[in-house]
């Protein structure tokens, strides 16, 4: 008997290694990392693939791998820190991709109509999120940072199927691109009155320095980032030798503006966002191509990432759920309806178009909800409201963007062909 068992505990030892609830924990070892990026890579990409023969956007199957492999499904992985690591650069470069191919000088002539579709994209989320949690009967405070949340829009979920479609160049798209950046400035504004709120001070003199800090950054980048890479890369492209000196400096520019706008208040997707509108006019395409494989790389993680924070315990009370599917309708006809009225003038095509474009909430909703949950201020139920809401608009939005853009032509070819030899 004591030979049989020992036998047994061998042979478990020698299957651990194998196991993927064990290898992807919330803290897995330097040797289980490339079995964590198979996992992850390997199903997001089959999945992808499942989904585009069936005629809808491969992204929704790559953020339903996440779903299916993560702690609410089959439980092999869990979000840990190299993954969150791998999916912040995978919408980094995503945005810097995106950035690259749009003109600094479209998104100031579109200014005026993009920062309507954000204001009102952020009041009216904002004020029903915190109104239907009140009418829940949950706490002030916590009904807040449920509104935070519902403000918030996940540009990069947007980006990647436009940039699918080959439609980065029609008007709405630059609109919901030049949209989602003022949404993002104005998102922190609000995140910081209300988290202020939490810890029981509310200081107008810092808020409007970060609110100013913030609006100062976008703006000086947006508006004089062009001019000054042209005059930068061509410059330093002939003095530098060592490698692939623009793809090089790219770079640079890119965590070097993810940095700035960190310490200006915003998040880093937008300095990369910036980052590549600044370089659109000076880089050679092979640099773009390069982008594209990085990109190429990275984003499955950021798209299965978001699939990882799904909690399917929030259904388990009738109340619970019926307060979910409140939630998440209340945030896409939230988004649709308020940033749809800011673009009306461009027509009610166009105006469908941009609010679809701004629905998906992503991982920008968790974020807010995970401060809220660190303040004490939200409740783990809150909390997985709003997760699954982030989640559940993510989803929906490829979907409802392909059917809103299906009467146009792509410009220029979804399937580009990119070149690294």
């Amino acid at each position: 008997m004591k030979v049989g068992a020992d036998r047994t505990r061998s042979t478990k030892a020698m299957l651990a290694p194998l196991t993927p609830a064990i290898l992807l924990g919330s803290a897995p070892q330097a040797e289980n990392i490339p079995l964590a990026m198979l996992a992850v890579f390997g199903s997001a990409k089959l999945f992808a693939e499942i989904f585009e023969r069936l005629k809808q956007p491969g992204i929704v199957g790559e953020i339903l791998a996440g779903v299916l492999i993560g702690p609410g499904v089959l439980g092999w992985i869990h979000p840990n820190q190299v993954l969150t690591a791998l999916a912040e650069l995978g919408v980094m470069f995503l945005l810097f991709r995106v950035g690259l191919e749009v003109r600094a000088s479209e998104l100031v002539r579109i200014g005026r109509t993009a920062s309507l579709v954000a204001i009102l994209g952020v009041a009216i989320p904002f004020v029903t999120g915190w109104a239907i949690m009140r009418l829940w009967g949950e706490p002030c405070l916590e009904s807040r940072f449920v509104g935070a949340a519902m403000v918030a829009t996940s540009v990069g979920i947007t980006a990647q199927v436009l940039a699918a479609m080959g439609l980065l160049q029609h008007r709405a798209s630059r609109i919901i691109l030049a949209a989602a950046v003022i949404d993002d400035v104005l998102g922190l504004i609000v995140l910081a009155v209300v988290s202020s709120m939490a810890r029981g001070s509310l200081n107008i003199a810092e808020l409007a320095l970060t609110a100013v800090a913030a609006i100062a950054f976008t703006l000086i980048v947006a508006t004089w980032g062009t001019r000054a890479m042209g005059r930068v890369v061509p410059s330093l492209k002939q003095r530098l030798h060592a490698g692939e000196v623009q793809f090089n400096l790219a770079m640079v520019v890119l965590f070097g503006l993810g940095v700035l706008a960190m310490y200006a208040g915003v998040a880093a997707i937008i300095g990369a966002f910036l980052a590549g509108v600044a370089l659109s006019e000076s880089l050679e395409h092979r640099v773009h191509d390069f982008a594209h494989g990085v990109s190429e790389l990275l984003v499955p993680f950021f798209l299965a990432g978001i699939g990882l924070n799904v909690d399917l315990a929030v259904f388990k009370s009738a109340d619970a759920l019926l307060l979910v599917l409140v939630i998440f309708v209340a945030a896409v006809i939230t988004k649709v309806a308020g940033c749809g009225l800011g673009a009306a003038r461009m027509g009610w095509a166009d105006a469908m178009r941009v609010g679809v474009g701004m629905a998906p909430r992503g991982e920008v909703g968790m974020v807010v909800a995970q401060i809220g949950l660190s303040l004490g201020v939200v409740s783990d139920r809150a909390y997985g409201v709003v997760v699954f809401m982030s989640v559940a608009t993510t989803l929906i939005a490829p979907p409802l963007l392909k059917l809103t853009y299906r009467s146009v032509p792509p410009q220029g070819t979804s399937k580009q062909e990119y070149t690294l030899g």
